[in-house]
């Protein structure tokens, strides 16, 4: 019997188990490897809190390619939403505890089938995978922390995002309770805001993006009466969805063979287009979703290195939006002055008497210094896996089982999912899915793009023929 290990228990490791299982005609032993109790859930839908939205319309979430209209489906079963009529309802940005519920059901089915005759056998492994040693370059010994272990034929990695980076000076404020380099320990932070003396009462939030909007909704919440300042590089807020017009697509047919600048003067024109037409133009992103790998791939390492630097921060504010309710209520928290945006880049964070001093230095060389009495680190995950201090990536690199990407964001792989080893061959047991391919595909971390992929990597283990999906184009605006 085959055995697989998929290591991650978030969105991409659970639908791959998932695909395996309905997808299988002869017998599997599928292990899913998580450190945490949260399997299924994963960070994003693991948050117990209501006011966590999905960032996409319910229309968009199946995690089945080949059911587009899954997750609206079973959003029908629920009373929770039987007063909507179908329009509202694939539109809905529903609470992400809700998306959770419906990964948990799915990997549930597959986990004690009510069908006997299933030919794959699902189980979970709660354990933190450590160490992997390949041998006769057909079979894996995975290592786990507590000192145990599993042999298995192949091995998934599906580990999602890496947790927020270190920033200069945190190490020193590990056991200070006024600082949370987790923002998703939720209940410990939580728990000390409740207790913060009043007044003055400021919370510094490090990041500017869609995590820092879960913690300032959290707060409102709350019912904070203290003010929020929320400090990044670019001090760009993410933006909300809308709805826009049909346009044009626009690529033309040799986009691929176009350099970073001429695609970018090309996207720039129909953004100026849009704006003409009093559009948002945020559209002609979304008119790029469909290509937005392909095109990726076929720029050079320097050209995505220059996107990086010059496009990116832009880029993930217009593609990356949030609910239409959200956005209200950010923005009314910006207009009452409860929420103070700043850009700048931080140069240290220190222990003081009255909180935590964050000096940071903004676009003109000019330091300055805001101090809070809790600071929590929202920038978002640690992009450099070389750097990213997991024991299980340190030794796949150690052992040249892997090798990071050109940009050091995640792992190289082929087309088949499968690791790219120290000498540039393609691994026959190792394979990655997930935000570990943003460097190689950069449009690797949202539903659209996991579902595919979970999907392709069980038929690639599968040895089966890929099934025939139909393109539909994902337009993430209203039309």
């Amino acid at each position: 019997m085959q055995t697989i290990a998929i290591v991650g228990g978030g969105f991409a490791g659970t639908m791959t188990a998932v695909n395996l299982w309905r997808l299988s005609d002869r017998p599997v032993r599928v292990h899913v490897i998580n450190a945490s109790q949260s399997f299924a859930r994963g960070t994003a839908y693991g948050t117990p809190r209501g006011e966590h939205l999905l960032n996409v319309a319910a229309r968009n979430m199946s995690a089945l390619p080949d059911f587009p209209a899954h997750f609206v489906d079973w959003l029908r079963s629920r009373s929770d939403f039987a007063e909507l009529d179908d329009p509202a309802l694939r539109e809905l940005f529903a609470p992400r505890r809700i998306y959770g519920d419906y990964l948990s059901g799915l990997f549930a089915s597959c986990l004690s089938p009510i069908d006997a005759r299933g030919e794959v056998q699902v189980e979970t492994v709660q354990a933190e995978a450590v160490d992997i040693e390949i041998e006769d370059d057909d079979h894996a010994e995975i290592t786990f922390a507590d000192g145990g272990g599993l042999s298995v034929d192949r091995v998934v990695l599906a580990t999602g995002n890496q947790a927020p980076g270190s920033l200069p000076g945190a190490s020193l404020l590990a056991h200070d309770e006024r600082y949370f380099g987790n923002p998703w320990a939720i209940d410990r932070w939580m728990e000390q805001v409740l207790r913060t003396p009043s007044p003055p009462k400021r919370i510094v939030l490090l990041g500017t993006g869609l995590t820092m909007v879960d913690v300032m909704l959290t707060l409102q919440q709350l019912g904070w009466e203290g003010s929020v300042v929320a400090l990044s590089r670019n001090g760009m807020l993410p933006r909300s969805h809308f709805r826009g017009i049909a346009y044009e697509d626009y690529l033309p047919e040799n986009a691929e063979t176009l350099g970073l600048a001429e695609l970018a003067e090309l996207v720039q024109f129909h953004c100026r287009r849009l704006r003409d037409m009093s559009q948002d133009p945020a559209i002609a992103i979304d008119k790029l979703r469909p290509h937005t790998q392909r095109l990726w791939t076929s720029l050079s390492a320097e050209d995505r290195k220059l996107f990086l630097r010059r496009y990116a921060a832009s880029w993930n504010v217009m593609r990356h939006r949030i609910a239409p309710s959200v956005h209200e209520l950010i923005t009314d928290a910006l207009d009452t002055g409860r929420l103070r945006v700043i850009a700048g880049s931080i140069k240290n964070l220190r222990a003081g008497e009255r909180g935590i001093d964050v000096q940071f230095e903004d676009s003109h060389g000019n330091v300055a210094e805001e101090t809070g009495d809790l600071v929590i680190n929202c920038t978002g995950p640690q992009s450099c896996l070389s750097q990213s201090g997991v024991p299980l990536f340190d030794a796949l690199l150690r052992k040249g089982y892997a090798r990071c990407d050109a940009l050091d964001m995640g792992l190289e792989v082929d087309d088949q999912f499968a690791a790219i080893d120290r000498s540039g061959e393609p691994s026959n047991v190792v394979h990655a899915i997930g935000p570990l391919l943003k460097g190689s595909l950069w449009e690797t971390t949202a539903v659209p793009e996991l579902r595919v992929q979970a999907m392709r990597v069980a038929e690639i283990l599968l040895q089966r023929e890929p099934a025939s999906l139909q393109e539909e184009e994902i337009l993430e605006y209203y039309i």
